[in-house]
């Protein structure tokens, strides 16, 4: 049996079974003569196969068909010709192993019996139109921009609602939430429910020239340690920003403003964790120089309780949970499956 080799996320061939080892050469050689096309030079192949998924196949055209929309950006950019390669290369081996995760998980479908009618497609299409607002009309216009048509849509949908199907099947009916796990995820983020956490702020901000030099840092660096040593001393900071800071608000005391936690850049909010009002960070580097923020004041929006936000969090647990172990059974799939690819 053939093989994917989970440490490398690579296929690998497994030559152990030779009645399959003898099937597939066949296969192979009698698939090629079938793509030699009269009038053709000898030996002339226009299509090939470039993976083996158990008893289905992946031809060459099949995977052009799927890549070549993103090749065509990919050459349209202004990247080096090896940048290109490297980068089309890549795509290629991306959705050749899409399309092998696509025909794992149809064969399971098969296996499964799974079926869909008619109607659920039509009910599928129709919760398209509602939420789109689509005429019958209009989003067939649509699908002709895409160079679809209605039958390949309902196909495609038709595909999609199968392997919902399957995901219910084997994942989803597995899983199970109590509300132990919602309360714990509330409370892990806590942050998140409380409301809105707004800043009141005041900075001294000391630039750094683009063309500053280490020395140049450090020495400016050291200055900023003095004023924060006189803070330190009990010299406001307000008065410290209007004396030394180089801000165009030096003279409101480098006052900000009150801000939205949520607005706060990355590298500011973590000079800001666990410090409380009336508190100062350590030197912050920025893009504009070395900085400093005085807290003064938090204030924290109402909130939301935990029956408020618990179906939200629940369903939020439940599509991780569904993510994970999906990718857990899709790996267990590839492991007992036959799949060799052609380079």
């Amino acid at each position: 049996m053939t093989k994917s080799n989970r440490k490398t996320g690579e296929y690998v061939s497994d030559t152990g079974n030779p009645f399959t080892a003898v099937f597939f050469y066949c296969f192979c050689f009698f698939f090629s003569l079938s793509c030699l096309i009269p009038g053709k030079s000898a030996g002339e192949i226009v299509d090939r196969i470039v993976a083996v998924v158990n008893d289905d196949i992946i031809t060459l055209f099949e995977l052009n068909r799927v890549s070549d929309p993103y090749i065509q950006k990919i050459r349209e950019t202004d990247y080096s010709h090896a940048k290109k390669e490297e980068l089309i290369f890549k795509v290629r081996d991306d959705v050749l192993k899409q399309i092998i995760d696509q025909k794992l998980t149809d064969q399971e479908v098969k296996r499964a019996n799974i079926t869909v009618s008619e109607k659920e497609v039509d009910n599928a299409v129709e919760r398209v139109k509602q939420a789109g607002s689509y005429s019958d009309e209009r989003l067939r216009d649509i699908l002709k921009q895409e160079g679809l048509t209605m039958e390949e849509y309902r196909s495609r949908i038709r595909e999609q609602i199968l392997r919902t199907k399957l995901v219910n099947l084997e994942v989803k009916s597995k899983i199970v939430l109590t509300d132990e796990d919602i309360k714990a995820y509330y409370d892990e983020h806590a942050d998140e429910y409380r409301g809105n956490r707004k800043y009141q702020l005041r900075n001294i901000l000391l630039m750094i020239s683009p063309f500053a030099g280490e020395s140049d840092k450090e020495e400016i660096r050291q200055r900023m340690e003095a004023i924060l040593q006189e803070f330190k001393n009990g010299i406001p900071f307000a008065t410290l920003a209007r004396e030394f800071s180089e801000s165009s608000l030096a003279e409101e005391g480098g006052y900000l403003g009150e801000i939205n936690y949520d607005d706060i850049a990355p590298q500011i909010k973590a000079a800001l964790a666990g410090h409380t009002a009336g508190e100062i960070t350590d030197i912050v580097e920025t893009e504009q120089g070395f900085q400093l923020f005085y807290i003064e004041n938090i204030s924290q929006g109402s909130g939301k309780k935990l029956e408020e936000v618990s179906s939200e969090i629940e369903e939020k647990l439940y599509n991780d949970i569904v993510n994970r172990q999906f990718k857990t059974w899709l790996e267990e799939l590839r492991e007992r499956s036959h799949i060799k690819i052609i380079r």
